[in-house]
This record gives structure tokens, sequence and C-alpha cells, in this order.
């Protein structure tokens, strides 16, 4: 007899969670040459499964399911968990909601970015239901991008993989730490490109765009005359200081938007407590983040184009490490002091900002995201980098 408390009582949600996080946490980089054969070997996977009719869909009556509910849809749930290998195949497929199930989902959002709940919430519900046909199409799409950079890459790199808001420190084939990452909006993406971490600013002042002061600090203003003086940032013409009070924002000139407007190092600081600097002409860069709770987020596309980097200190301490005394417990004092302070990288280390919706790793887990710039929709296997 069905017991909804005994099926809950029963489960290991918090091992499901750490079962799921340890099929994609390898120390396999998403952009290596590695990626390219664990590639291949989903593609053949993936093609006849595909040719035999791919999953099928799951019913909206899904929607919301978790743990311990028992309805129909639920046999739809496991059909579609089974045919992608997120749980085993079983002789009976009932209709109970139980532990192997909230195991299976939580496979399922891990391979795919999601928060890792074991309930099928909206983005959840969404992934599931994108055929296996564009999977395919994914992993073939990838393979080539994968392929037109493999060979310029070098034995130390970060990368920047975009559609899964994440960053790696790789060296000799194995990444040595990832970190989340927030990145830009679709109407103001992160760039494509390659270059090399050149400085570390601790402690920075923040600049103000110009494109921001007129599309955001206008707004703001006009919402909240006290705006600029709450965020610590004053406003600049030449050496002089101007008056926020003096500026008619509803009707900003150009001579005003081309003031310098300079936010002070600080807990608010849009920079955090660093900046890490590399050449490229689009003015984009990492960076820490006061806005700590957007990386907890599915979809981690908020920014102006930047990159905000979660456990930024530890990456700093990576980039750093070949200039002498630049430890861990140095970088993290430095960011407490809020000393203004810029430290040239003595080991320029690649970075590539990348688009890869689709990889795979040695254990045959395959990863996919969502195509949130469309490029895969648009079928673009290269770019052109900067």
């Amino acid at each position: 007899m069905f017991s909804h408390n005994r099926v809950i009582r029963e489960a290991d949600q918090g091992g499901n969670t750490m079962a799921a996080e340890a099929l994609v946490a390898t120390n396999e980089p998403i952009l290596s040459y590695d990626t390219l054969y664990n590639l291949q070997l989903a593609i053949s996977q993936y093609e006849p499964f595909v040719a035999n009719g791919g999953w099928e869909q799951i019913p909206q009556d899904a929607y919301g399911l978790t743990l311990g509910n028992s309805r129909p849809a639920v046999i739809q749930l496991k059909r579609r968990l089974i045919s992608s290998g997120d749980m085993p195949l079983v002789e009976n497929v009932n209709d109970t909601f139980d532990a192997a199930t909230d195991a299976g989902v939580r496979k399922f959002q891990a391979r795919h970015g999601l928060v890792l709940n074991g309930k099928v919430d909206e983005q959840t519900w969404y992934a599931m239901n994108v055929p296996a046909q564009d999977r395919l199409q994914q992993l073939y799409l990838n393979f080539t991008r994968v392929q037109n950079m493999a060979a310029k890459l070098t034995p130390r790199y970060v990368v920047v993989n975009i559609p899964a808001a994440t960053i790696e420190a790789v060296n000799d084939g194995m990444v040595e730490q990832r970190h989340t990452a927030v990145v830009g909006r679709v109407d103001r993406a992160t760039p494509i490109m390659a270059s090399n971490i050149s400085q570390i600013n601790f402690n920075p002042y923040w600049h103000v765009p110009k494109s921001l002061v007129r599309k955001d600090l206008t707004k703001y203003m006009m919402e909240n005359p006290n705006y600029l003086a709450e965020q610590n940032i004053h406003i600049y013409d030449g050496s002089n200081k101007v008056d926020p009070s003096t500026i008619n924002w509803a009707n900003i000139s150009d001579r005003e938007v081309n003031y310098m407007y300079r936010q002070e190092p600080g807990a608010a600081n849009s920079m955090g407590h660093c900046k890490i600097n590399f050449y490229n002409p689009y003015d984009c860069y990492l960076h820490d983040t006061p806005s700590k709770a957007l990386f907890g987020e599915n979809a981690r596309f908020h920014s102006s184009g930047c990159v905000r980097v979660d456990g930024v200190n530890q990456l700093v301490s990576w980039l750093l490490r070949d200039n002498g005394d630049w430890d861990q417990n140095k970088v993290d004092s430095t960011f407490a002091s809020l000393q203004r302070l810029d430290v040239e990288c003595k080991a320029r280390v690649p970075i590539h900002t990348t688009y890869i919706t689709a990889w795979a790793n040695r254990q045959g887990t395959v990863s996919f995201r969502e195509d949130v710039y469309q490029f895969d929709a648009q079928g673009k296997v290269s770019f052109a980098q900067a």
C-alpha cells in the first residue's frame, strides 16, 4: 500500500544530490581535446536512439511533481528518465514518485545545469521536453565548435562557457578550479573572444560605462534622487566634482553623459574586491560582485557583458601563483584591507570566452545547456574572435 510519509522518510535526498553532483563535477574540462573524444562517444549513443524515435514528451500534469507524489504522470516521467539514462531500467514502472525517481530527477537537473531540488519545476519540465533530435543536433554543433578551438589551447588556460555560466581554470588537461559565473543577458551579450589575463585590480574604482549612464543611471536617479550617494558614486568633470542635483536626469545631455561617474572601493562596489583584466576591444573583464545571490539561480544571464565570478579570490590566487608570495592568505587579506592595488600577472594565462551548449565527460555523462543567445538555432560553429 502506498504511504506518502514512508516514501519521503526512506529517501536519502541529500545522498541523491551528492550522487548527481558527482556525475558532473569531474576534473575534465568542457573545452579540450578529450572533450572531442567524449562528444564522439555521446553522438554514437544518441544517433541510434534518435533513429528509433527518441524519448516521449512528458505531459503538463508532470509539472510540480516531487517526492511522495502518486499520479499517472509519474509513469511518463519515469519512462522519460529511463530513456535518457537518468534512472535504471526497471521491469514495472508504477505511479509513485519514489527515492529512485528523486535520484533520477536530480541527475537530470545536474546534467542540465539546473538547481538540484528533485522537483519537476518549470525549467526542469521544459528541459525534459526538448526532443532527442534537438539534443543530437546540439552534440553535432558543439563537436565542431570544440574541434575548431582545441588546436589553439595551451597547457594552462581559463574558459568562460557562456551557456553554462561557468568558469574553468585548466592546467595540463585537468580542471583545477571551477567557478559559477554570471554572464551577459541576451541584449547585452558577453562577447566570444580569446586573450591573455594581464592584471589584477584589487579593490578597484568602478567607472560607470557611458552606455550604462544613459540606459540605467538616468532611470535609477529619476526613481531615487539619492541613488548615487547611496552607491558611493561621485561625478567628475575633469578634476571638478559635479553635484548630481545640477543634472536634468530626464533629459541628460551628451556632455553630461561623458562626465566620469566613479564608484569608490567598498562593500557596495559593483566590481566587489577585484577586477581581472585582459585586453579586448569590448571593455569586458572578470570581476567580483556584492550580489552573491545571483550565483544560486538556474539562468545566470544578468550582466551587461562582463563576467561575475563566484569564489573569485581563489581564481585570483591561481592566476598569481607565479608572482612569488601571492598565496591565498595574501589575496584574502588584500581583499579585506580595501587597499587599492594593481598587480601585473607574471604568467599571462590565456582566457577563452566560448559558447558550448553540449559536452560529455569520460564516464559518459552528457550535459546540455539552453541556447540562450540562439547560436545553436543559427547553426553557428565558428565565431569571429577578438
